[in-house]
């Protein structure tokens, strides 16, 4: 068994002790590569099925691709696709594009606040019919009690702080320093009603790990990825006015995988191109703590 398969079988033992310990879960699928992988793990855990509804919280400032391919992948493995939105302060017009508030302003809006509310069910909710590829408004309001994240340790400091199984209270907020230990692969999973847990299948995964697995699973992805002739791609995945791509050449994921072992990006961060991180002083650690992802 190699490191992959390490990983593989600790992430799928993870997605398979939330299905059983809790009720209600869903996954967030941010249709990044990371959450992809997730995606990917979860069918392999279920057998080809996915049993969660997968929650994409929609800002209505991603790239048009990265919306495309979600619904394409929703509708070709049969997912319950659902997404939540904010859409007060879109109809307001209160975020950052329309010039109304800052940055962190915006993510706290409609990616915090977003979140919370849809996971609680307070806001509406959307999901797909797959007889005819668009959404309807979802009748199930149920809260989901837990939420599984394809985060990894490696991609940004505050994420390194956290657990395979972190709990958060009522509201989705984030005591950094009550976090429970996780030793020899010993996870608590008894927490106290009312407690929201996220749950991390990826913490150990390094993005290179991400990069390997997606080359030999062949998991496809979106194109944004990579370079499409202008000597630029995109290495993290988020909003488009506060998202900018990177200076490469790789057309594909082994080129990706070269330069990564190469030390192109050694030095700088996965999200050095997300504008919003540089705003909360550098990191996520702020917009965490009130329940981004």
């Amino acid at each position: 068994m190699n490191h992959l398969d390490k990983l593989e079988a600790q992430s799928v033992h993870i997605l398979r002790e939330a299905y059983r310990e809790f009720k209600n879960i869903c996954m967030l699928w941010s249709i990044g590569k990371d959450s992809t992988v997730l995606l990917w793990l979860a069918r392999k855990a279920f057998f080809g099925h996915v049993p969660i509804p997968l929650v994409h919280i929609d800002t209505h400032y991603k790239i048009p691709e990265m919306i495309e391919y979600r619904d394409d992948l929703a509708l070709k493995w049969k997912l319950t696709m659902v997404y939540g939105e904010n859409s007060e302060a879109l109809a307001q017009k209160k975020t950052f594009p329309d010039g109304k508030v800052d940055r962190i302003t915006c993510c706290q809006s409609l990616k915090s606040e977003a979140l919370k509310n849809t996971l609680s069910g307070e806001w509406n909710r959307y999901v797909m019919d797959h007889k005819t590829g668009k959404y309807v408004p979802d009748n199930n309001r149920e809260k989901y009690t837990g939420v599984i994240v394809g985060v990894r340790a490696d991609e940004e400091g505050s994420r390194s702080k956290e657990r395979y199984f972190s709990p958060r209270d009522r509201e989705n907020d984030w005591d950094v320093g009550d976090q429970p230990p996780e030793f020899w692969n010993q996870f608590k999973t008894d927490f106290a009603p009312g407690t929201h847990i996220r749950i991390h299948p990826l913490l150990d995964w390094t993005e290179l790990n991400i990069w390997e697995y997606i080359e030999r699973e062949n998991i496809p992805i979106t194109s944004l990825y990579f370079d499409q002739g202008e000597g630029k791609r995109y290495r993290s995945l988020g909003c488009y006015p506060c998202t900018t791509p990177v200076e490469s050449t790789s057309k594909n994921v082994g080129e990706i995988i070269e330069e990564l072992k190469s030390g192109k990006f050694a030095n700088i961060a996965e999200r050095s191109g997300r504008a919003q991180d540089k705003d909360d002083g550098g990191g996520l650690e702020t917009l965490r703590r009130g329940g981004y992802m």
